[in-house]
């Protein structure tokens, strides 16, 4: 059984952590950063392909996580729960994807549309509490047997300990400083964690310029968004504070007290999601699964099965 060596702590290499370790590889992850640190830190962490191709690869490994979700919302201690979704457009009628069609997603009655829309619809999918879920995995990982080391900056892929037989690249934006992927680019995402709002009752998202979200918590409310190619991580006071007035308008509320602040890089790949196997200089295989865009937690457990599957066949 091979063994396996991982780049990168988010949610992709966090959840290919656990289900390789609890199929019996001896697993260790290596990562700069970890868990709330991460870019998986800082998303909203609700079940939607965003902003990550191609569609007919993407929706697929979107609907098995999503299966995979729904069971863990059997244990609260995970962090994952159900939630309504409420998806707006201001200026369209907006049209319901055929996969959102079979997970029983409605169009709104004119009475549910906020004064700003023009249109909706509603289904319920799974919602990740990252301060929750993320340690939820770590800690599956190491009771798993998994090993995790932190604070480990790799310039390339073969620096990963050659006592690794396979070498899995979920680095997300960082892959394209161990690959020089051209394709790969940073889309830079702020939000603003607020305190629970009590009207509001479910997710509310339109991406529609601006892109806007509200997203509920257990204890707080995430509010976003902004989605710009950048690599800058440092917060933007202007842009917290369109997103506060923008969500306080939609809302029809005074705007809340600002907890916190976030600025994370979803890592776009232009050319699509890159889940394949090869070799590296060393002859060791690796297989890369980065470029999920704004789709990390969505597609995290269907792209972890790929992985496997390809990790497997090529030992």
């Amino acid at each position: 059984m091979p063994s396996i060596g991982i780049i990168g702590a988010g949610v992709s290499g966090l959840t290919c952590g656990v289900l390789f370790a609890e199929r019996g590889h001896k697993v260790s992850i290596f990562a700069e950063k970890t868990g709330q640190t991460t870019t998986s830190g800082a998303a909203a962490a609700l079940w939607f392909p965003y902003d990550a191709e191609p569609a007919e690869k993407v929706i697929p490994w979107a609907l098995a996580t999503f299966e995979m979700l729904v069971e863990l919302t059997r244990n609260v201690r995970t962090g994952v729960s159900m939630i309504e979704l409420r998806q707006f457009s201001r200026t369209n009628q907006v049209q319901i994807p055929e996969w959102a069609t079979s997970l029983g997603a409605k169009f709104l009655e004119a009475r549910l549309l906020p004064g700003a829309f023009q249109s909706g619809f509603s289904l319920r999918v799974p919602l990740m509490d990252t301060t929750t879920y993320l340690d939820h995995l770590a800690d599956r990982f190491v009771a798993a047997g998994g090993e995790l080391h932190e604070d480990r900056r790799l310039e390339r892929l073969e620096d990963v300990d050659a006592k690794f037989d396979v070498v899995l690249n979920c680095a997300g934006i960082g892959a394209q400083h161990l690959t020089g992927d051209a394709d790969l680019e940073p889309h830079r995402g702020q939000v603003a964690i607020v305190p629970v709002i009590d009207q509001v009752p479910c997710a509310i998202v339109c991406n529609d310029p601006p892109l806007t979200y509200v997203i509920p918590r257990k204890n707080d409310c995430v509010w976003g968004g902004t989605n710009e190619i950048s690599n800058n991580l440092d917060i933007d006071s202007t842009l917290t504070s369109a997103i506060i007035s923008e969500c306080s308008r939609l809302l029809k509320i005074e705007p809340p007290p600002i907890l916190n602040q976030r600025v994370g890089l979803r890592p776009f790949r232009k050319s699509g999601v890159r889940l394949e196997s090869g070799r590296l200089a060393d002859g060791r295989i690796v297989v890369h699964n980065y470029g999920h865009g704004g789709s990390g937690f969505t597609l995290s457990w269907g792209c972890a099965d790929e992985v496997f599957r390809l990790s497997t066949r090529q030992a």
